[in-house]
């Protein structure tokens, strides 16, 4: 079948997978930062005009809507995604899958300001038990959904004619796509030798991964049961590219000309923590950006231009939009000219939600003077119970101090504009180095709110202390119970005596301090940023030069 909408007309095209991606709230194929990230990479793109398509999967319930039961306790419900931005292209591939050839299509997507996005799903009903649910399932099933992304996508890809010159791996999820090229090349008559440099020379990858535990690896059994292997694809291919487990880092590594990690500080960490595997791409490091368009409020890009008063009234504004809608979902009335510290991202132990908590007569004065007020939100994965546990131990807060803590449910992209909008301060509790970069920080810094931060991810180059928000603690790694408290003595001295002061008594700094915030965000975190980085140090040392 002729695709109905054909991209063949592209050149030269980057093919970006990713196993999620964030565009709008309105099309929740995505879990967290990733998926955003890589919305903010597509929309990026298709303002500087650049050619590239993303490659992603188009989930049918999406990621958890999470939300809070009686008891405080987390509830997961999973929603039909909504269909209304998918445009059919026609095209028919087919993936094995468990010793089944599934049909494969894909949908695009491009009406939310971005590059084109492919959305892959099996065109059987009875098949899509794979691309259920994102993050679902058994390690065979994961193993299946990375199969659909990588294999499929090469293949849609190759089906719509386009003429790719680079693939760019987000994570390491779409390494079997680098596993199709390599026996494409095989297959065409290359050994395992001669293909793999030849691969090598077209994929770059991008790894968030903080912590070797973090890598996702599979046993080969796993893999030659899923349908991993096949052709030239035999068990000893796969070892030499990921060994025994596999480990989907270290292959993507093996199969990319070029690397990246997020961040400054976790380009260090990722150059040594990655240092043993043999034939690896070099590890540059490229910080993440935001995608402005999105993310800044255009009343704050506009107020940032005039005066004192007119940024000063136009974050009030966003601030009393963010209260309202507290009190429309929780019925909590939170006064406007209280210090309001925002908190939202994924519910895990290394993030310490709940640090700034512990110290009860440390805080409890300054919820009851009304001097500061505290908002959180985030999500935690559905098999994460610790990650519950958290949630449930802040909503158990925000119901004994009601106005003074809050919970707001279901974590989207909505919800955390209207925070990183609303919210005076940022504030992010990291164990360093644990942080790999870590966004939403650039996105509350670009609506003039003032980070309050470990300096891990990407405050640890961002940091001026005073000057466009501040540090707390200092640049040992964080990992024991110890270290917590250290860290949450440094919060509250800083909190008690640096920002809250100002805050209350010299909001001519602040304001200082906001502009200066505003600036560092759109100069150096921007999507805009990020994607000439990508040109600079990972594309164009791969791109062949054009004959004449």
């Amino acid at each position: 079948m002729i695709p109905v909408d054909p991209l063949a007309d592209l050149n030269d095209v980057v093919a970006y997978f990713c196993m999620e991606f964030g565009l709008d709230e309105r099309l929740p194929t995505y879990a967290g930062g990733l998926g955003v990230l890589a919305g903010d990479v597509l929309k990026s793109a298709h303002d500087q005009g650049k050619a590239m398509v993303g490659i992603g999967i188009f989930w049918s319930e999406g990621y958890t809507h999470q939300v809070l039961d009686e008891h405080g306790r987390p509830i997961d419900a999973w929603l039909p995604t909504p269909r209304q931005a998918l445009r059919p292209t026609g095209v028919e591939v087919t993936v094995r899958i468990r010793g089944k050839e599934v049909r494969v299509t894909a949908y695009r997507v491009d009406i939310h300001g971005n590059a084109p996005l492919l959305l892959l799903e099996p065109i059987d009903e009875w098949d899509r038990w794979i691309t259920r649910r994102l993050y679902g399932g058994s390690g065979d099933d994961r193993v299946a959904q990375e199969l659909l992304l990588g294999v499929g996508g090469v293949r849609v890809l190759r089906e719509l004619g386009l003429d790719v010159s680079l693939y760019h791996f987000n994570e390491g999820h779409a390494v079997f796509a680098g596993v199709e090229l390599l026996r494409l090349k095989m297959l065409g008559g290359a050994s395992y030798d001669e293909a793999l440099p030849s691969v090598r020379a077209q994929v770059v990858f991008t790894t968030h991964t903080p912590v070797q535990a973090g890598n996702e690896c599979h046993p080969l059994d796993r893999l030659e049961e899923q349908g991993v292997t096949g052709g030239p694809i035999d068990r000893e291919v796969l070892h030499r590219i990921g060994g025994e487990p596999f480990e989907m880092t270290p292959a993507a590594l093996r199969l990319s000309g070029r690397a990246n990690a997020v961040a400054q500080l976790h380009g260090r960490t990722a150059r040594t923590m990655w240092a043993h595997v043999d034939g690896a791409a070099p590890i540059t490091a490229i910080t993440n950006g935001v995608h402005m368009g999105t993310w800044q409020d255009p009343t704050i890009a506009a107020a940032a231009q005039g005066d004192d008063a007119a940024l000063w009234d136009a974050h009030q504004a966003l601030k009393q939009r963010l209260l309202d809608e507290i009190y429309v979902r929780n019925g909590a009335k939170v006064k406007p000219d209280v210090l309001l510290v925002g908190f939202a991202r994924r519910a895990t132990a290394y993030k310490r939600a709940t640090l700034v908590l512990r110290d009860v007569e440390w805080l409890a004065p300054l919820l009851e003077s009304g001097r500061m007020a505290l908002v959180f939100s985030g999500k935690a994965h559905p098999a994460d119970q610790s990650g519950h546990a958290m949630v449930q131990e802040i909503a158990t807060f925000a119901r004994r101090r009601p106005g003074a803590i809050v919970w707001m449910d279901d974590y989207d992209m909505a919800l955390g504009r209207l925070l990183t909008r609303g919210c005076d301060v940022w504030l992010n509790t990291p164990r360093r180095p644990l942080e790999a970069s870590g966004t939403s920080g650039m996105k509350a810094a670009a609506n003039g709110a003032l980070n309050v931060s470990v300096l891990d991810g990407w405050w640890d180059e961002a940091c001026e202390h005073g000057v466009n928000g501040w540090q707390f603690g200092d640049r040992r790694e964080a990992r024991h119970e110890g270290d917590d408290m250290k860290d949450l003595g440094a919060l509250e001295h800083v909190l008690s005596y640096e920002v809250l002061p100002t805050y209350e008594k010299d909001r001519p700094r602040w304001i200082r301090m906001m502009r200066a915030a505003i600036s560092m965000a759109v100069k150096d975190f921007s999507g805009e940023r990020m994607l000439l980085d990508y040109e600079t140090h990972l594309y164009s040392p791969l791109r062949q030069p054009k004959a004449g």
